[in-house]
This record gives structure tokens, C-alpha cells and sequence, in this order.
């Protein structure tokens, strides 16, 4: 089969993907292993992604949702292939804007019955005191589409105005855009990379992630501690929470009508009780690094080769039908004509 790898240079992209031209390059010679004929594309202009439209590849697999053009609109890739029919590993524009943005994500499952953490938006002064605010302290900030951890450290807990005043201004003076606030949740953190195989059926590899324990004793999941790898991801060691986690996981990768695979961040509180926190649907790669491809290996003990081949096969299975791909379920153009 002839597949095509496509990304574009990191430094554009706020936003996460499969990770660094290394993460691809590894999804790549997995391919290549499974003896597939494959390519990788580096594209940062239209003309470059009209070249693979003439080539028409079976299938391509998206390692970043767009690619950002100066002074011009983002080229969301998605759109870009069904538009040409052109088949595409991932889910639909219409449901990576839940990736993009939390907030919607939180609205959309919220409205569907499934707990997500309470918040709220902030920006500068839009709150003149503690009185105010929608719920009290502690509370917890972060910026309402970075990845990665971007702008969350031990600033992003706050317990009192003062301190919730400096953080929105911070912030926003950083990644210029409201910001998502949410109640803080003091329990276990946990991850679920989902992929849907050929017949439909959900592959999940839930894990509890450890963050590593801050010098003002906290435990906080930031840039700092991704950069570093200094947290740890182990097996759920009780059964009552690892269901708990992996239905409150299907249920919000359901909800959102996620397509192939992606990845569901949970927290819970002292009780116990789960929610969820938001949802990469383009999740890093980095072999040994990564969490998708760490939890598959830690739940299942699938090694990297296989967590591409799970990766691909829905993708494979559509190139494989006799449907064209902008007519097969969960395709933009079946998704516009409901």
C-alpha cells in the first residue's frame, strides 16, 4: 500500500502532533517494516500538499493537524484531503476543534451527561474580586489550547486573589488568549490511549501518570516535568478505579466522535471521583517517551511496531473498501450531509 507520512516544522505550531521530525521518522520505518511503501513530507506550503494530491496516496497519516502559512489562513489538513478525497489517518476538522480547544471539548461532553472538572474563563481584570469568581479557591490555571504543558508549573495553583490575579495576567501576556480555569482536583491523574481497530472496537491502555513532587510539594504535570520525563507512568493497581477510568475514557472518546485513535487525560478528586480534563487527538509519538505509545506498552505490552500497525488499521481498512473515503463513516462530507 502506498502511504504517505505528513508534517510540517515544529517551531510553527502551538499545538501538539506526533512530536519531532525523530517521532516521525519512527512511525515512518515502522511502516516501512510492516512493507508498506511510505514517505515522509515535510510541508510547509500548499504547493508541497498539492504534490502528494498527484501522487494520490492510499492513505496519509496526519503526524499535525495543519500547517501554518505566513499571512495567510492555517491549512488544516483534514479539510485539505477530504476535500481532494483522499483517505487520512485521525478524526475530521469538525472534531479536532476539540483537541484545539478545552473549553469546547468540556461544553460538548457536559452537555452529553459525561464530568468534566467545573471552570470558568478569565481574562485580566474580568474579575474584580474573590467574590466574584464563579467558584472558589483552590483553584487551578492553565492557557485554554497550549500543549505540552505549556504555561502550567507551581503558579498554576492558587489559593487566594492575589496569586489568581498574577497567573491570569502571566498567562495571557504569554499566549495572548483567555484563560481556562478550573476547580483543583487533589487525587490521582491518569491517561487512556484509545484506538478503534478495524471492526470498531476500542483498544484502551489506561495508566495512572506520577508527576514528580515539586519544591513547594505539589505534584503538578507541567512543561518542565514533560521536558525533563521526570514523571512516571505505571499500571492502574486497582480494579474498581482502572474500570472507572476506562469507561469515563470511552465514553468521552465516544462523545466527541473521535475517529481512529486519541488520547483521554483524567483526574480525580481525594474521593475518587473521575473527570474529565481534555482530549489530544494527535497524540505525541516520540519513541520511549511518548504517552500513547508508553501506555499501549505498559496496559498491553505492545511494542512500538504494533501501537503504528493499531495506529494505521482503520485507515488501511477504509483504503481497503470499495466506499470512497469522503463517503465512509465519519467522513466531513457524511458528517455535513446529516
Amino acid at each position: 500500500m502506498h502511504i504517505e507520512v505528513i508534517t510540517t516544522p515544529n517551531e510553527a505550531l502551538k499545538e501538539s502532533g506526533f512530536g519531532a521530525l525523530m517521532a516521525c521518522n519512527s512511525v515512518l520505518n515502522a511502516i516501512y517494516r510492516m512493507g508498506h511503501s511510505v514517505k515522509l513530507n515535510v510541508c510547509e506550503s500548499k504547493e508541497s500538499l498539492d504534490e502528494i494530491v498527484r501522487r494520490n496516496p492510499e492513505l496519509v497519516i496526519l503526524a499535525v493537524k495543519y500547517v501554518p502559512l505566513e499571512n495567510e489562513d492555517d491549512i488544516w489538513l483534514s479539510d485539505y484531503f477530504s476535500q481532494h478525497k483522499i483517505n487520512f489517518s485521525g478524526s475530521t476538522r469538525d472534531v479536532l476543534k476539540f483537541d484545539s480547544n478545552k473549553v469546547k471539548a468540556k461544553m460538548h461532553l457536559t452537555n452529553k451527561g459525561i464530568k468534566t472538572a467545573r471552570y470558568f474563563i478569565a481574562t485580566p481584570g474580568q474579575y474584580q474580586t474573590e467574590r466574584e469568581l464563579p467558584f472558589t479557591f483552590p483553584l487551578f490555571l492553565k492557557p485554554l489550547d497550549a500543549a505540552n504543558g505549556n504555561g502550567i508549573d507551581d503558579l498554576s495553583f492558587v489559593n487566594n486573589f492575589t496569586d489568581f490575579e498574577t497567573k491570569v495576567a502571566s498567562l495571557y501576556n504569554t499566549f495572548n488568549q483567555p484563560i481556562l480555569v478550573e476547580e483543583y482536583l487533589d487525587g490521582r491523574e491518569f491517561t487512556v490511549a484509545v484506538i478503534k481497530n478495524s471492526n470498531n472496537a476500542l483498544i484502551l491502555s489506561a495508566v495512572e501518570i506520577i508527576p514528580p513532587t515539586s519544591t513547594n510539594g505539589l505534584k503538578i504535570l507541567g512543561a518542565q516535568a514533560k521536558k525533563d520525563d521526570s514523571e512516571m507512568m505505571v499500571n492502574i493497581d486497582d480494579n474498581k478505579i482502572r474500570q472507572n477510568v476506562k469507561a469515563l475514557a470511552t465514553a468521552a472518546f465516544n462523545g466527541l466522535g473521535v475517529r481512529d485513535f486519541g488520547r483521554i487525560d483524567i483526574k480525580a478528586n481525594k474521593a475518587g471521583e473521575c473527570f474529565f480534563m481534555e482530549a489530544n487527538l494527535v497524540p505525541g509519538m516520540t519513541y520511549g517517551s511518548s504517552y500513547f505509545p508508553q501506555a499501549c506498552y505498559i496496559a498491553h505490552k505492545f511494542d512500538y511496531d504494533k501501537v503504528v500497525e493499531l495506529l494505521l488499521a482503520s485507515g488501511i481498512a477504509r483504503a481497503s473498501s470499495t466506499i470512497p473515503p469522503n463517503l465512509q463513516p465519519d467522513s466531513d462530507d457524511v458528517i455535513v450531509s446529516l
